[in-house]
């Protein structure tokens, strides 16, 4: 047996690091669906989703029932294995139940972000080609072009619209069939079909089996222990993306936690809820989190946040002054952090505990049952402990591949199942994974790599900077150089020489800021990943 290193996980023999947590178990039924895996676990909990605003809840037997009343209508519609069917909804308590009813068919769920344009939402539709959708009333015009039959989730089916074929509240009302013959799910036939992020170029349709999602289930499970005693969660983040799929639509599920939902996110709803329903647990993403330390003395002061136990936060790695930042303003309260990919089903790395979060800048431990290996963009090499490279990760969560798209799919997964992140991380002896910057966007300046993220970190520092972002700017002679988008502080009268002084004193010449443009805000993804993408469109438009 090779040996590995208990210290860092990493062996010798074959330059892989492997987890130190403990592996998590797989069932071992090959004809097994992710909704059967979920509803078959016992739970002590009663109730299974809140929604915030308007108080109506489902129990778990209230959960369980709606999804068989759901798979039932879609039977009846002729849906069945392998066909996509669309969610276009903001979050809501029946968000959990069509997802579960699509996947128990062996259909397969693709969902999408509400704030995406009709346009975005057709390019998806064109590639993921789904024979149905479900949305509600208010965005019923983002699906008028396609003819796509659709079920509404929020009200009754009153309009002429032919293309209406049932409301949620109907299919509902009826009894689940108890005659109708399952078609048999295997672990390996792919359960959702979720568009990546492509916050640095096209977003593409990210195929995971159910196998990849029960293994999701249980990494989080292992990963919170919530067997001891009742949890209540604040979901915030969206449940289409996999931050909020992973945790609300199945993780905490299968945990029997209580799900309060937020239909949109909206900073005092969010913390009433806690008080009213003495939540324990508040995912997050980054920007929420600094939200938090700016306005902590009036939060607390208007809000009982006492029954809070873990922050955790995810999407973007915290720095030391945010964390310590928000330890100092709510004390017993703990950040956990997590680093994943819609690749890995959102699985990675995660730090477990206050003491693995105070390790600062990291990402944390490599996920239970992960794999990774640290390899030389250029060479191929595999390096072992604090040495920066391509992180690369294998293991039970990780996807079977990018939908239609056999290219994209060869230069991202290698035929022995390694998924190339695309992240520039090191790992260092105690095993604790450091994201340093997106390969993508590393930032070429005369030959050397600058990264963006090292940048942001310290203009975050300086005290009148309230956000920032930096990309690359296209510059004839060097190649490129550093561009910095500044959110001052109100009040703040910060200059463009001020901001490019504060870091010149700080960095070797090469990774100096060479402009600087002051904005409103940072564009970010739902997950608080900034949009470079977007903001060099803005920055190069004028050229």
């Amino acid at each position: 047996m090779a040996q590995v290193s208990s210290r860092s996980g990493f062996c010798e023999t074959d330059s892989i690091f492997y987890s130190k947590r403990k592996p998590i178990s797989l069932p071992s039924n090959q004809s097994l669906d992710l909704t059967t895996f979920i509803s078959s676990r016992a739970h002590n909990g009663k109730i299974a989703y809140i929604d915030a605003s308007t108080g109506h809840h489902l129990t778990f037997p209230q959960v369980w029932r709606a999804v068989d009343s759901v798979s039932s209508c879609l039977s009846d519609l002729g849906i069945c294995k392998g066909h996509v069917v669309l969610l276009l909804s903001p979050n809501s308590i029946y968000f959990p139940v069509i997802c579960l009813s699509v996947m128990s068919l062996g259909a397969i769920i693709t969902t999408t972000n509400p704030l995406n344009t009709t346009q975005e939402i057709g390019k998806q539709i064109a590639d993921s080609k789904p024979v149905l959708a479900f949305t509600t009333q208010s965005l019923l015009p983002k699906l008028t072009s396609t003819n796509l039959p659709i079920i509404l989730i929020d009200s009754e089916k009153t309009s002429k619209n032919q293309k209406i074929v049932a409301s949620l509240e109907e299919i509902l009302k009826k009894e689940p069939s108890q005659t109708r013959v399952k078609e048999r799910v295997n672990q390996d036939d792919t359960a959702s079909l979720l568009y990546s992020s492509g916050t640095t170029g096209a977003s593409k349709g990210v195929v995971s089996s159910h196998r990849n999602l029960i293994a999701m289930v249980q990494t989080i499970l292992s990963r919170f222990r919530l067997e001891d005693g009742e949890q209540t969660f604040i979901c915030t983040v969206p449940m289409f993306h996999i931050y909020g799929l992973a945790a609300f639509a199945s993780g905490l599920l299968a945990s029997g936690s209580t799900i309060i939902v937020l239909s949109r996110f909206e900073m005092d709803e969010m913390f009433s809820c806690i008080e009213k329903y003495r939540s324990t647990y508040l995912p997050l993403v980054p920007p929420i989190l600094i939200g938090m330390i700016n306005n902590a003395d009036k939060i607390k002061l208007k809000y009982d946040l006492s029954s809070l136990q873990s922050v955790l936060s995810g999407g973007a790695p915290l720095s030391k002054e945010v964390t310590e930042g928000f330890l100092e303003k709510y004390p017993t309260v703990k950040i956990l952090q997590g680093y994943g990919l819609t690749e890995s089903a959102g699985i990675g790395a995660s730090t477990d505990s206050l003491e693995e979060s105070r390790i600062y800048g990291t990402a944390g431990l490599l996920s239970a049952s992960m794999e990774a290996r640290i390899v030389d963009p250029e060479t191929g090499e595999s390096f072992g402990v604090n040495r920066t490279g391509e992180l690369w990760l294998r293991g039970p969560s990780v996807m079977k591949g990018y939908f239609s798209n056999p290219e994209a799919t060869t230069s991202t997964l290698d035929s022995e199942g390694w998924l190339r992140t695309g992240d520039l991380c090191y790992i260092d002896e105690d095993g604790f994974i450091f994201v340093v910057d997106r390969l993508k966007e590393l930032i070429k300046y005369k030959g050397y790599q600058v990264p963006p993220a090292e940048l942001e970190a310290l203009l975050l520092t300086h005290p009148e900077v309230l956000d920032a972002a930096v990309i690359p700017f296209p510059d004839k002679e060097v190649g490129q150089y550093p561009m910095a988008y500044v959110v001052r502080k109100s009040g703040s009268k910060l200059s463009e020489s001020a901001v490019m002084d504060f870091v010149a004193k700080q960095v070797a010449p090469y990774k100096r800021i060479r402009r600087v443009s002051f904005a409103s805000a940072i564009p970010k993804n739902p997950s608080g990943k900034i949009l470079r993408k977007d903001l060099i469109k803005l920055a190069t438009s004028k050229l």
